[in-house]
C-alpha cells in the first residue's frame, strides 16, 4: 500500500500528460498532488519519512522552476536529484553512526552480519546513482513522450527488479544467520 502512495503522484503525472500532451500542465498538477500525499500520509501516520520529505521539496522546487520557466528540463532532472542525493545519504551511512541506512530501516525485522548490511547498503547507493545517471540518459536520448513512460514504468520496473535482486542477497544471507543461530544453539 505505501509503495501504490508514493507512486500516486508520478501515476497521476502520467495520465494528465497522457491525456493533455503538456508536461506543464501535468508538472503543475504534480505539486499539489504530491503535497496532498503528504498531507494524506502526515494525517494517517504523524510523521514524513525523510525521503518523502526531500522529495516532497524537489518537486516544489523543480516542478515549480518547470512550470515558472515553461522548461521541462528542470522535472526531468527531479528524479535524478532524487536518487544521487539518496545516494549520496546512503554512502554517508557507511561512514557515520554504527548503522547504515539499510540496516536502520530493515535491521528490526531481519537479522543479518555486518559485511552483508554493508553490502546492501553500497548495492543502494550503486542503485541510486545509476538510476540518476540512466534517468539522464533518457531524458536526453529520447523523446519527452518516453521519458514520461520511463518516468513512471522504466524507473519502477528497474526498481522492483533490484528489489527482488534484493531479496534474493538477503535470503542467502538470513539463512546464513538461521544456520548460525541454530548452531549456537546445538552448542
Amino acid at each position: 500500500m505505501k509503495l501504490l502512495l508514493d507512486f500516486l503522484p508520478i501515476v497521476i503525472f502520467f495520465i494528465v500528460y497522457k491525456t493533455t500532451d503538456d508536461i506543464i500542465l501535468a508538472t503543475a498538477i504534480l505539486i499539489p498532488a504530491t503535497l496532498l500525499q503528504m498531507l494524506y500520509t502526515w494525517i494517517k501516520t504523524h510523521t514524513i519519512e525523510k525521503m518523502q520529505l526531500v522529495t516532497l521539496v524537489l518537486v516544489v522546487l523543480l516542478g515549480g522552476a518547470t512550470v515558472l520557466f515553461q522548461d521541462k528540463t528542470f522535472i526531468q532532472w527531479k528524479p535524478t536529484v532524487v536518487n544521487w542525493l539518496f545516494g549520496i545519504a546512503f554512502l554517508g551511512s557507511q561512514f557515520i553512526g554504527e548503522k547504515t541506512i539499510v540496516e536502520r530501516i530493515m535491521g528490526s525485522n531481519i537479522s543479518l552480519p555486518k559485511p552483508a548490511w554493508k553490502t546492501l547498503n553500497l548495492a543502494w547507493v550503486v542503485f541510486f546513482l545509476l538510476m540518476g545517471v540512466i534517468n539522464l540518459f533518457v531524458a536526453y536520448s529520447f523523446s519527452e513522450e518516453v521519458w514520461v513512460n520511463f518516468k513512471l514504468f522504466g524507473m519502477l520496473g528497474l526498481t522492483l527488479i533490484f528489489i527482488i535482486a534484493q531479496g534474493i542477497y538477503l535470503s542467502r544471507h538470513i539463512q546464513e544467520t538461521d544456520n548460525n543461530d541454530q548452531k549456537n544453539e546445538e552448542a
